[in-house]
């Protein structure tokens, strides 16, 4: 296991947890890696998410009863 800093109490559901012990057995590792595995490929997803939303920070919002309305103009709806 790679040298953790910090230590933290997470508490699972029973199901989650058993789940998690059977795929560390499984996979050799323990269940604090693959936790950690899990938040760091969550923190990476976020991280593509917030660049996707910095690069159409530009773009002209449109409301919901716009869309709509424009929809409708066209034949959409």
């Amino acid at each position: 296991m790679a040298t953790l800093s910090k230590r933290s109490t997470i508490y699972f559901e029973p199901s989650v947890h058993q789940a998690l012990k059977m795929k560390a057995a499984a996979t050799e590792k323990s269940v604090s890696e693959i936790v950690d595995e899990a938040v760091r490929l969550l923190m990476a997803e976020d991280q593509t998410d917030l660049a996707a939303v910095a690069e159409r920070v530009a773009e002209p919002e449109m409301s919901y009863e716009a869309l709509i309305n424009d929809l409708k103009a066209h034949g959409k709806i």
